[in-house]
C-alpha cells in the first residue's frame, strides 16, 4: 500500500516518523497516568484496597496494566488513534486490509506493544524501517500516518 517512506502515492498519506510517534506516545502515557491517579486509586482507596504494588500479579498491577492495554486497544480499534496520536494528527493505518479488525488490534496493541515496553529500546526500530513501523506495526501489518486533507495536499498552495 504505501510505496516509500515518506509518501503512498496512492493514498497520499505521509508516514509518522520516530518522533511525532514519541511525542504522542508520550501524550498518551500522561493522559494513562491521569486515569491511573484520578479514577483508580480513587476507586481502590474508597474501596479500601491496598495500593502497594507487591509484584506483578497485586491488584493495582493488574488494574493499571489493564488500563495501559485498555486505552491503547480500545482508542485503536474504535478511532484509529489514541488521545496522543488525535493531538498530533496522526493515524493506525492496516498495510493489508480496508479496515481495522479485532484480530490485527489485539495483536499490535497486546503482544506487540508488551514487547516493545518490555524492551524500550525497540521502539527505536520506526526510525529505521522504510514504512516507519514499531515493531508492534511489523506484527500487525499496520503503521501510522499523518491525517492531513487529501485534497489539500493535491492541490497547490494558494
Amino acid at each position: 500500500m504505501l510505496t516509500n517512506n515518506r509518501e503512498s502515492k496512492e493514498n497520499n498519506y505521509y508516514l509518522a516518523g520516530f518522533w511525532m510517534r514519541f511525542w504522542a506516545y508520550l501524550v498518551d502515557l500522561i493522559v494513562i497516568g491521569s486515569i491511573d491517579r484520578l479514577l483508580v486509586k480513587s476507586i481502590f482507596r474508597l474501596l479500601g484496597i491496598s495500593l502497594e504494588n507487591t509484584g506483578m500479579f497485586s491488584p493495582i498491577a493488574i488494574t493499571t496494566a489493564l488500563v495501559f492495554y485498555g486505552y491503547f486497544v480500545l482508542m485503536t480499534k474504535f478511532t484509529g488513534q489514541t488521545i496522543g496520536k488525535m493531538v498530533f494528527g496522526l493515524k493506525v493505518i492496516s498495510l493489508k486490509e480496508a479496515k481495522r479488525t479485532w484480530g490485527m488490534i489485539l495483536i499490535r496493541e497486546l503482544i506487540g506493544r508488551y514487547i516493545s515496553t518490555t524492551i524500550s529500546i525497540l521502539y527505536v526500530i520506526i526510525a529505521f524501517t522504510s514504512k516507519k513501523q514499531g515493531l508492534h506495526d511489523l506484527f500487525a501489518d499496520t503503521t501510522v500516518v499523518r491525517e492531513e486533507n487529501k485534497k489539500q495536499l493535491l492541490q497547490p498552495a494558494l
